[in-house]
Order: C-alpha cells, then structure tokens, then sequence
C-alpha cells in the first residue's frame, strides 16, 4: 500500500527544512513523495538550490502526510490564500499534518495550529502563541496527527519522528542507520541554552529584521481570527 506524503515547496525555501527529512521519509516502504507548489516551474531554495516540484495544488493527490518546511519566503505565503486553501484542503484528510522550522507559521496562518502544541525554529519562537498555538520548546512537538519539528536540522530527528508512525521504529532505525545519522558536531552551538551569549545575540540581531516582518503579518492575521 502505497504512502502519499507531500511536500511544500516554495521560493526562498529552506532547502535542509526539506530535503532532510525529504531523505528520511522516502526511504519509508511505500512511500511516493511529492514536491508541490503552484505550478511545476523550478523555483530557487533560500541558498540558491534549485528544486523542481513534481505536483501542483491542483493535480496532488490527497497525501496521508503534508509537511510544510520553513524558510525565508514562508514569510509571503502567511497571507497567500491559494496556498493556504491547499494546505488546509490536505490537512483536512491527512493522517498526519506536519512542519518544519517556520513551517509552523504557515499552519498557524490556515488556523491548524489552535489550542495545540506546537514548535518552531526558537528565533521565531515568540510567533506561534498569537497563533493559537501552545508554545512548546523541543526538537520534534506532537499533538494528536499535527508534528512539528523545531529548526532546520530537527527535520532529520522529525523526519525519523514520523517514520517510525508510519513504518514502525524498527524502521526507523535501519533509515537512521542507512543514512548514518550519528551528530556529534564539532561546537555545542546548536542551541540558544547552550551557545556562548555573544554567539546567540548575533544570530538574533541577524535575524531581528525578518522575526519584525514577520511579527507583523502575524499579528495582522491574529487581529484577524
């Protein structure tokens, strides 16, 4: 039995935000993995990666997973409706409905996110309340059918989060061992309660720019609902 399991793609998407637990997942057996956006023209990842979706919103099959992946033009897509229809239309059938990273905040935007738990990359943290979300600090956050993992390279962690659901952990451990995922990073900077406060002040300052856009629309939708 085959698995139907879709992914947004976007301009200025993250590619890691996809195509991490994009490598996780199809190695799933059964898994049939679908790259979809509004029409199938490449579109350029945030770091210059050229992806090709595979699907549109209107020839995507109804997917057992939806994975929302994050990045920096997650930002335009808070208040485009064409995507948000489809992304709730999927949701609505979906065994599973999932994020990455600033994912979440476009789930948020097609009002999934209310009165569940919910992550996100912790920069734009502070975003997912006026959502409706509950707030949860952790690298992979499941409530019910929604799972949301945190930022960027959580999606591997998710990926394998949501492989075990579908194909069993045993299953998910011959994927993590297939793809040798063993971390062991060379500096303990991965995360704000770890990383020397000089470090993390200039990662907020780099970002402050885009979580300020991005507060915005929030609340705008958040006035909204």
């Amino acid at each position: 039995m085959s698995l139907q399991i879709g992914f947004l793609v976007f301009p200025k998407v993250q590619q890691l935000d996809l195509t991490g637990p994009h490598d996780v997942l199809a190695s799933v057996p059964g898994a049939r993995m679908h790259l979809v956006w509004k029409t199938r023209e490449p579109v350029v990842s945030s770091n210059g990666l050229v992806l090709t979706p595979s699907a549109t919103y209107e020839s995507c099959p109804p997917l057992d997973v939806i994975c929302v992946p994050g990045g920096s033009g997650v930002t335009a897509l808070l208040q485009d409706e064409q995507t948000i229809d489809f992304v709730r239309r999927q949701a609505a059938s979906a065994r599973y409905v999932t994020s990455v990273c600033t994912g979440a905040l476009l789930l948020g935007a097609a009002g999934l996110l209310r009165g569940r738990r919910a992550t996100t990359h912790w920069a734009f943290h502070s975003l997912l309340e006026p959502l409706g979300a509950i707030p949860t600090h952790a690298r992979v956050v499941r409530d019910g059918n929604l799972i949301t993992g945190g930022g960027v390279t959580a999606g591997i962690d998710f990926g394998l989060t949501v492989a075990a659901e579908l194909a069993g952990v045993e299953e998910a451990q011959a994927i993590q061992l297939e793809l040798e995922y063993a971390p062991a990073p060379p500096f303990d900077a991965g995360d704000p309660a770890m990383a020397p406060q000089a470090v993390v002040e200039l990662v907020r300052q780099r970002s402050a720019e885009t979580l300020a856009s991005r507060r915005r629309v929030v609340m705008e939708l958040a006035e909204r609902s």
